[in-house]
């Protein structure tokens, strides 16, 4: 599979999901996407930027946009993540990573010294044609979430 690219189809794709569900991008047609790639449940930046896009979630729907947060995390971590900060939308999981690579959010990082490979804070706007519309890498949570409402205003 190969790499999404602004302007171009984003390639069909299906993960669990929370709610004992499969989301599948095509089923979407007709609707924005907002994908955003997160590096672990429960963590700080994860919650923050998370409970961003749950208290926006009201705009979200007005502007016609579906959300979806992506990590390599179970479902059963998934499902305790969402319950605890009240997510109105489905975290999926990428165990094998196949989703983020196609994405390519996967990254070598330095934690504490330690170089691993983790997901990279990224989000991706895919408008109701299943274009990709905008990307933003290396994502700083703080204001983040109005900068993404702001593209799809723009759509």
């Amino acid at each position: 599979m190969s790499k999404v690219s602004i302007g171009r189809n984003v390639p069909d794709f299906s993960l669990p999901a929370t709610g004992d569900q499969t989301v599948t991008l095509s089923e979407y047609k007709g609707i924005n996407v907002v994908v955003y790639f997160y590096p672990k449940d429960s963590t700080p930046g994860c919650t923050t930027e998370g409970q961003d896009f749950r208290d926006r979630m009201a705009t979200f729907r007005r502007c016609n946009t579906a959300v979806f947060g992506i990590s390599r995390d179970s479902i059963k971590s998934h499902e305790s993540f969402k319950a605890r900060q009240e997510f109105p939308f489905e975290l999926l999981s990428d165990a094998d990573e196949t989703v983020c690579r196609l994405f390519d959010v996967i990254r070598e990082k330095n934690m504490y010294g330690r170089k691993v490979i983790g997901i990279e804070r990224s989000t991706f706007l895919i408008d109701d044609r299943g274009v990709l519309r905008r990307e933003w890498r290396k994502v700083k949570v703080k204001g983040h979430v109005d900068e993404v409402l702001e593209a799809i205003k723009e759509l």
